[in-house]
């Protein structure tokens, strides 16, 4: 099985090349000028079309086991290749809690077969379950996910000295969800006296303040500072926040930090319009948190981009009591198109889009032979056109839960194929229906 991409623009480590790239099996086998291959090999004409290592996104919640009435490991890694997104890593807060080893195992199992791009997955820390984490071995999970907020259950570690142990004996990297829960439970007391159940929902980035945001990070940097572990926190929200970060290359850091997809294009100002879709948590904030966001990516501060995927049904999403509205939204599908608008009206490179949803990512989780265009790598790959535009419904989505935040959008960009360990899987707007080719990601664990 060999492919030859022609008259492509090459995007990886920095620069863009005019170039061919011959996919020979699962790998690159050669980038260069006017590449020949002898037949058998399919031929495909970029013709000047951008050559893009697959997204790895750090940040998915595809609700399998338990959940599936949402979504599951193969409707949306199915969507995530329509959008562009090669490889994925899985949250714990699934039903069993992903929470012991034993769980961790039984999850991969589950996942093998099934999934339509490559996958790891996390280790969900609690306030007693240090012995699993002292244990984890480098591979075993892409990392330890610690939820510092008030919004999942018995996966909540609010614990100081639980918290305390996990950043000195983790033996891979930490990532954290930050918000302070005390802070958010008197937010909603306020807005109960004065709404009763049905807050509106342009209340809910006054609930999950950048108050509670800035003392949960403040937290979680000061214990990784203290045990020198290895930390990178998640889904970064606020203007505050950011000076807790240095600018600077990612491979320079032990403290990284991410920034989804939703925080860079939504603001307060949305939620009249769009109410419970753009519900997540932490929360969209306000127009100067948003602009301080991209002043900070633009800087080198905030270091990956990903998407937080977390749907729910349209029912769920409909119930009228704030209380009982969860919050998350659905947009592996088009991430990176919304992405690629930045590079249309000239705020951001494509070299750096590229940086921050595919280079960085396999450098800071150690994900090998992947993220990067190079010979001998894995051939994920994403070609895309800058010309075509994406018109969003919530009818033309691959996601179970069948609704976007983005309807009615129009993005000027497009995904013209997708490629996963050298198979073609998605083109021209339609899945190729080869069957689930995504592998197992290898974690080299780096600390």
């Amino acid at each position: 099985m060999r492919t030859l991409i022609t008259n492509a623009r090459v995007v990886t480590d920095g620069t863009v090349t005019e170039a061919d790239v011959l996919i020979d099996g699962e790998r690159i086998a050669a980038i260069g000028g006017a590449i020949s291959a002898e037949p058998p090999v399919r031929v495909v004409d970029a013709n000047g079309k951008y050559l893009l290592p697959g997204m790895i996104d750090d940040q998915v919640h595809f609700r399998e086991p338990g959940l599936t009435h949402k979504g599951d490991l193969a409707t949306e890694s199915r969507a995530a290749i329509a959008g562009g997104i090669t490889s994925f890593m899985d949250m714990p807060n699934v039903n069993p809690l992903t929470t012991t080893r034993e769980m961790l195992a039984k999850k991969y199992a589950l996942a093998a077969g099934r999934c339509n791009g490559n996958y790891a997955f996390y280790l969900g820390a609690t306030n007693d379950n240090l012995d699993e984490l002292a244990a984890l071995k480098p591979g075993e999970a892409c990392g330890i996910k610690a939820f510092m907020g008030a919004s999942t259950g018995d996966l909540l570690v609010d614990d100081v000295d639980a918290l305390d142990a996990m950043f000195r004996e983790a033996p891979v990297l930490v990532v954290t969800h930050c918000e302070d829960s005390p802070t958010i439970w008197a937010n909603e007391a306020t807005a109960r006296e004065q709404y009763g159940d049905n807050i509106p929902m342009r209340e809910h980035p006054v609930i999950r303040s950048d108050e509670s945001c800035f003392l949960s990070s403040t937290l979680a940097i000061d214990l990784a500072r203290k045990h020198d572990a290895k930390l990178h926190v998640l889904h970064l929200t606020t203007e505050r926040e950011m000076s807790h970060f240095t600018a600077g290359p990612h491979t320079d850091k032990r403290i990284t930090a991410e920034v989804c997809v939703h925080h860079l294009w939504f603001s307060a100002d949305d939620y009249d319009a769009l109410g419970t879709r753009i519900k997540c948590n932490p929360a969209i904030k306000f127009a100067h948190d948003r602009d301080a966001l991209h002043a900070a990516l633009a800087a080198d501060k905030l270091d990956i981009i990903a998407t937080d995927h977390a749907p729910h049904t349209a029912d769920e999403k409909a119930a009228t009591s704030y209380f009982k509205q969860p919050a998350g939204m659905p947009l592996v599908q088009h991430a990176l198109v919304s992405l690629l608008e930045y590079v249309r009206d000239g705020r951001y490179p494509i070299e750096f889009i590229v940086k921050k949803t595919a280079h960085a990512v396999a450098d800071v989780y150690g994900v090998a032979e992947r993220g990067y265009i190079r010979e001998g790598y894995y051939a994920d790959l994403v070609l895309v056109d800058l010309e075509k535009p994406t018109e969003v419904r919530d009818d033309n989505v691959f996601y179970k839960c069948g609704w976007t935040p983005f309807a009615g959008t129009t993005f000027g960009a497009s995904i013209a194929e997708t490629f996963v360990n050298g198979v073609s899987v998605f083109a021209n707007g339609v899945h190729t229906d080869v069957g689930p080719v995504g592998q197992r990601l290898t974690i080299t664990g780096r600390r």
